[in-house]
């Protein structure tokens, strides 16, 4: 008889501890369970109960939704582990789906830049491609979710 054992994910390699006190306009933080960039933190003085807290406002990443929490400094609270994969864009389908290289050679096909998100980027991408050129993009990662951005975008 022998033992087998399935592996599952927590999901908790998406995020790390951070003290709700170390975080900084222009970092990242999980606030509403959502993975933002962090626009405004302000601490309020140590109150009668003794906990200095902090307010933090945010943008989600993938939905452009603001978002705040209100957490003692002291707590901790989670940071989504965000990565940016430069990929050369090969190809638009009229679905909105591109067809992507990496640095290594390796094609994705699975993600699509939303009609009518920013028409006037992938117009531009289109007659790069027409042009012969290879346009960039760039995909955010985080929590499970990816994103293709424009070229002005964080």
């Amino acid at each position: 008889m022998s033992d087998e054992f399935e592996t599952t994910n927590a999901g908790s390699s998406h995020t790390r501890p951070i003290q709700a006190g170390n975080v900084k306009k222009g970092g990242f933080a999980m606030l509403k369970g959502r993975p933002c960039r962090v626009v405004e933190v302000s601490t309020s003085k140590t109150g009668k109960h003794g906990h200095a807290k902090a307010s933090i406002v945010g943008i989600d990443i993938f939905t452009a939704k603001k978002l705040d929490e209100n957490c003692p400094t002291s707590h901790n609270m989670l940071e989504p582990i965000v990565t940016r994969t430069q990929y050369a864009i090969i190809h638009w389908e009229d679905s909105g789906f591109l067809h992507l290289l990496d640095a290594s050679g390796n094609l994705r096909m699975d993600l699509s830049w939303p009609l009518g998100r920013d028409d006037k980027i992938l117009e531009e991408w289109k007659k790069q491609l027409e042009a012969g050129q290879t346009p960039n993009c760039t995909v955010i990662s985080a929590c499970g979710e990816e994103k293709v951005l424009g070229p002005n975008e964080k």
